[in-house]
């Protein structure tokens, strides 16, 4: 890879004119410096050797990874001259004739167009009646579009023609980022590349060798940060490493440096971190978590940091010996310790909390407060039993020591919180730590205060529900999008095994929600209380009168004196067929 700045790091430090970016000045010049991209590259070697050249070809990726750098090899490739060679070919150095104009946008066989902002059939057209004319100069009319699923969909119609029939001396190059935007009856008339992301050990040495070339020096640890950063973009991560030379110019930059750009906290005591959390001691590791928030780790990192840590000890969990772990040997021996102590449904559980903390993190007004309640629900679920036990115990109907240890959470027993046997409230820790029914489900949510979740399970239409982590429900088009992601992980922190819900339109009955078996049974209810006679006759006299609440005679006799109230106020009516007293 060569530089084309004849500047310094630098450039003039004094002005800062002439310093070119790390991104723009070490761009691939030759199909040799991409990274990541050897499948792609040997094909299109290939298609040469054999003269099977496409005449259209669709570059995929995400950003960063070299889709409009790759456009512009193809270009100088198919247009390759130079001495004796005269056909297109994937060896570009030395450059040929035409590399250095098409380098730089100016060869005038070579059409760059930017469909973010040339989106209609106009621009198109430009090039539909171009396309006609033989070339000037070159081998072929190279027509490169950047962003092509940005094109109108009248666009993409005047385009359809001359992809499915394009002139001998044409050939088309479109690069996206949204490969789903871009219609299949454009797509199927193209050879379609998909580059990858680039690994991040590749990415961190191919970071090391421009240091070296720069003369400037960072910490192996440093790049890998970089590297992890960039998420698979070469460009992302050369302009990270740009911010992170200027950290201490002329000085060596290491990795608690590029952590502090980052807002990362130290590897090491995320480790720690996770560690306190596996072992249930919520006191540390609030502690440890307020600790690097104070040091100026930003809190949904601390959080992505405990997913990678956990996604590592699960890979050697199921690698064993072949799981390759990034780190110092202390740091690889630590997580393989994570791996061996913890079950894999203990791993996978503690991955599921994770997402769903980091989820409310980017929603709470206070990130590090979320990030604190995490940690307490996280460490409450290493006292449960691994699930695999849990649901051995429950198939086997001995009792969990795990769950007989926690005392059993409060529930209310009033009789008029449901109206059937089946809907009465069931301590957890007399059912193996689950719910004995989805009104017990609902009543939970209601105790957490989680008010949407609530009011969606009222609405809820539940076919079957079991207690061993089955629910069946009919799906409504006004429910929440996330209802089932949000649902299974409530039942998740709160019983030792997975649940699982699935949406159904075939029902063999007619399906009430609670809300409406609610309303039907307190209509009843009222209806019923109306015919009694005092309170016919006491409406007779009092015409304008209305029911404002039910009181149970047995709610009397033992002195509490609670008054239910009736459906303005969201409660169940009393069970038919009891004696009533009506409030006037």
């Amino acid at each position: 890879m060569k530089d084309e700045s004849p500047s310094g790091l630098f450039g003039d430090a004094a002005s800062g004119r002439g310093y070119l970016v790390l991104a723009r000045k070490y761009r691939p010049r030759t199909f040799a410096d991409l990274i990541g991209q050897e499948a792609m590259v040997r094909t299109i070697a290939n298609s040469f050797a054999l003269g099977r050249i496409a005449h259209a070809t669709m570059l995929t990726g995400v950003r960063g990874v070299g889709k409009t750098t790759t456009a512009r090899l193809l270009a100088r490739a198919l247009n390759y001259r130079r001495g004796d060679v005269d056909q297109p070919t994937i060896e570009l150095d030395p450059p040929g004739e035409h590399c250095q104009a098409i380098m730089e946008s100016r060869h005038p066989d070579v059409f760059e167009m930017d469909a973010a902002s040339r989106t209609g059939i106009n621009d198109i057209r430009e090039i539909l009646d171009s396309v006609r004319y033989a070339p000037v100069m070159a081998r072929y009319k190279v027509y490169v579009i950047d962003e092509v699923h940005m094109l109108s969909t009248q666009a993409f119609n005047g385009l359809l023609k001359t992809l499915e029939e394009p002139p001998p001396h044409v050939k088309f190059i479109f690069a996206t980022t949204e490969i789903r935007k871009v219609p299949v009856t454009v797509l199927s008339r193209c050879q379609r590349f998909d580059l990858k992301r680039i690994e991040s050990e590749r990415l961190a040495m191919h970071l090391g060798a421009i240091c070296a070339k720069e003369g400037v020096k960072v910490d192996a640890d440093g790049l890998a940060l970089i590297a992890r950063a960039a998420e698979g973009s070469a460009r992302d991560g050369l302009s990270l490493l740009d911010q992170a030379l200027v950290q201490k110019p002329g000085a060596s930059v290491s990795a608690a440096d590029i952590r502090d750009m980052l807002g990362l906290a130290d590897r090491g005591r995320v480790l720690d971190l996770f560690d306190a959390i596996a072992k249930g001691d919520a006191k540390t590791a609030i502690t440890e978590a307020r600790a690097q928030y104070d040091s100026g780790a930003d809190p949904t990192l601390i959080l992505r940091d405990l997913l990678d840590i956990g996604h590592e000890a699960a890979r050697a969990q199921a690698l064993g010996g072949e799981a390759r772990i990034i780190g110092g040997a202390d740091w690889v021996a630590r997580v393989r310790g994570l791996a061996d102590r913890l079950s894999p449904a203990q791993l996978s559980r503690l991955w599921q909390m994770l997402l769903k903390a980091l989820d409310e993190a980017g929603k709470a007004p206070d990130p590090i407060a979320a990030v604190e309640m995490a940690m307490v629900r996280l460490c409450a679920a290493q006292t449960l039993p691994p699930p695999e036990e849990a649901a051995r115990l429950l198939r086997d109907g001995a009792p969990s020591s795990a769950g007989a240890s926690r005392p059993a959470p409060s529930r209310d027993k009033s009789p008029t919180a449901a109206t059937g046997p089946e809907a009465q409230p069931t301590a957890l820790a007399d059912t193996g730590d689950s719910f004995a029914s989805f009104e017990d489900v609902t009543r939970a949510v209601a105790e957490e205060r989680d008010i949407e979740l609530e009011l969606a399970l009222e609405r809820m239409k539940v076919v079957r529900f079991t207690r061993t982590g089955e629910i069946v429900f009919v799906a409504a088009p006004d429910q929440p999008r996330d209802l089932v992601r949000r649902l299974k992980a409530f039942l998740e922190e709160r019983t030792p095994f997975e649940w699982t819900l699935r949406a159904t339109n075939e029902t063999p009955a007619p399906v009430e929600s609670l809300a409406e078996k609610r309303r039907r049974e307190e209509a009843r209810a009222l209806d019923e209380l109306k015919r009694h006679p005092f309170v016919a006759e006491a409406l007779k006299h009092f015409p304008k009168a209305e029911i404002a609440a039910v009181r149970l005679p047995e709610d009397e006799q033992a002195g509490s004196g609670d008054v239910v109230p009736m459906p303005q106020q969201g409660k169940a009516a009393p069970t038919a067929g009891r004696k009533k007293e009506a409030d006037r």
